[in-house]
């Protein structure tokens, strides 16, 4: 087997290697549909006076029965009434203590379609909120996230023209004097939700309680195939103290435990393919974040900071709630640290960074280009003068090779069946003429990683959700719908194998396999977003032209060795 034979086998294999493992985390990732159920509120656990929150055994009720268990010491209340907020990129239904439904107004569900994504739902299966209510410690009465009502009885709120920002009100008052009231803020143009809680003590005992936030969902049913790359997305919860990220898969959720960290400022977020929800607490507070599982419904909740309020005193607290896309950009501005890796490009850290460098250079050149598409093509090019050296080696190693086939082929039938002499020899050979025969390899590791880094990128990146590129590709993230891109990626790495024929010898078995190796490949290909396929398209035809350069400048020239041999 000669050495470009072994080049293409490898890449070969790198590939399916590849393949196969983003087939295994689509597997991981998949859960049975769960049974209806009728979700509500969560049992918020018990603490003790003074101290952070201690996480309670988790309870095997259905989030239904959870409601009906609601802490001891919570004010009983009447149903919460039901506001409804708009903004130019939120419409939000919320009871005050929970975001029931949120739409994404930007975002519609389908390329040309009017109906916007709904990214929380009260709804059986898709049940999906946002949820943020008090606990009271040492007897102090407070209200859980069913306990607030609407300031004035308004259920009507939409931001005006001109207006920056849009304030909700709510209030709880309790039956010890205790009133929180609690602001929720919408901008103009932004996806982060200010939750403000003020609480004054009116009483003439001292108040103690803690404040909870948590995200609660029913694990959606994933679209499986590589058709659907939302199905490679990681679904579940991520959390991370600012320097530290950590995540739990639905699949494997109370497989770790409950998590129990007690965390100063962080983040805690449920992420999805291009969309995801986050609390985002005060930076110098701290909460216990934990996980927890009720029935078909998982959640993870920062349960605190708690509080101590003497008579006339009023404290508060503020947590933002972002509920929208992952837009780099947006996310970023809001200043969190380390609330970049929630946009997860792998599992594996240095994989991640990898990803957001890549996005970032793409992102660079998409705003000289304007277009997504044509700014792939523009990374192929600086991702090939990075790798030039390493490809250059490549090529020539390859031209080198092709230049002494005849007298490999002289060798093989000098030596025969002697593979000693014969390995010998050709050491020798490789020296003489100055050939790596491993220098056709080296690229093959940095492109197969580049290549799985940027499916990530491009499968997670919202900005490219519904992007054209030109012609029949109206969304980068979805497949080619006529094959136009895998059928020229086939054509080009069949050329490819042309300008490099088969060694002499080569038995038909082998043969066979590097005929069908632009024909595997392009049926790969087909179901991959056409984003990444016009990635392998322009890569392939810069390096189509830089071999046929490379084949001109070394396997045409005599080799010194050449006209010794025939004199001897």
């Amino acid at each position: 087997m000669n050495q470009q034979t072994r080049l293409f086998l490898l890449f070969a294999w790198l590939m399916v290697a590849v393949l196969l493992w983003m087939e295994w985390g689509k597997e991981r990732a998949a859960k049975l549909a769960p049974p209806p159920v009728t979700p509500a509120a969560q049992v918020v656990p018990q603490v003790v006076p003074g101290a952070l929150p201690a996480v309670a055994p988790t309870s095997a009720a259905t989030p239904a029965a959870a409601a009906t268990a609601a802490p001891a010491n919570a004010q009983a209340s009447a149903a919460p009434v039901s506001v409804q907020v708009e903004t130019d990129v939120l419409r939000v239904q919320l009871d005050g203590g929970s975001f029931r439904q949120v739409d994404l107004l930007q975002y519609p569900k389908t390329l040309g379609g009017n109906d916007p994504v709904r990214l929380f739902s009260a709804d059986n299966a898709d049940y999906y909120m946002a949820q943020s209510g008090w606990n009271g410690q040492g007897g102090s009465q407070a209200p859980n996230h069913a306990g607030f009502v609407a300031d004035g009885g308004a259920t009507q709120f939409k931001l005006a023209a001109g207006a920056a920002t849009l304030d909700v009100p709510f209030t709880w008052t309790g039956a010890n004097g205790v009133v929180i009231h609690r602001v929720v803020r919408f901008t103009r143009g932004s996806y982060a939700v200010d939750v403000r809680d003020s609480v004054t003590n009116g009483g003439g005992t001292p108040w103690q309680g803690y404040i909870y936030r948590q995200l609660v969902r029913v694990p959606p049913t994933l679209q499986t195939g590589m058709m659907h790359p939302e199905s490679y997305s990681f679904v579940g919860a991520t959390w991370s103290d600012g320097k530290h990220y950590e995540r739990r898969p639905f699949k494997d959720y109370m497989d770790g435990g409950s998590v129990d960290q007690t965390i100063q400022g962080g983040w805690l977020a449920m992420p999805q393919h291009h969309f995801l929800s986050v609390w985002i607490p005060e930076a110098d507070q701290q909460a216990k974040f934990s996980l927890s599982q009720n029935g078909p419904a998982d959640s993870i909740a920062a349960m605190g900071p708690g509080f101590t309020v003497q008579a006339g005193q009023t404290v508060t607290t503020n947590a933002r709630l972002w509920v929208g896309p992952k837009d780099v950009k947006a996310l970023e501005a809001l200043g969190v640290p380390g609330l970049d890796r929630v946009i997860d490009y792998s599992r594996w850290d240095w994989l991640a960074y990898l990803g957001t460098g890549l996005f970032w250079l793409l992102s660079k050149i998409h705003a000289l280009f304007g277009n997504w598409g044509w700014s792939i093509i523009g990374l192929v090019f600086l991702l090939k003068l990075a790798l030039f050296p390493l490809s250059n080696a490549q090529y020539k190693s390859t031209a080198q090779m092709r230049r002494v086939q005849p007298r490999m082929k002289a060798l093989q039938e000098r030596y025969g069946d002697d593979k000693q002499k014969l390995q010998m020899a050709m050491m020798e050979l490789y020296k003489t003429e100055k050939i790596n025969p491993i220098g056709g390899c080296l690229p093959i590791i940095p492109q197969t990683i580049i290549f799985m880094t940027l499916y990530w990128v491009l499968s997670e990146s919202v900005e490219l959700r519904h992007a054209p590129w030109m012609g029949w590709i109206h969304d980068l993230t979805a497949r080619d719908p006529y094959f136009v891109l895998p059928i020229l990626n086939a054509a080009i790495m069949f050329f490819t194998q042309h300008l490099t024929p088969p060694a002499p010898g080569m038995d038909p078995t082998q043969q066979k396999m590097m005929k069908a190796m632009p024909v595997i490949f392009g049926v790969i290909l087909a179901f991959l977003p056409a984003g990444l396929v016009l990635y392998q398209v322009a890569n392939g035809a810069l390096g189509l032209i830089q071999q046929t350069y490379m084949l001109r400048k070394y396997a045409d020239k005599p080799s010194p060795g050449t006209h010794e041999a025939k004199k001897k």
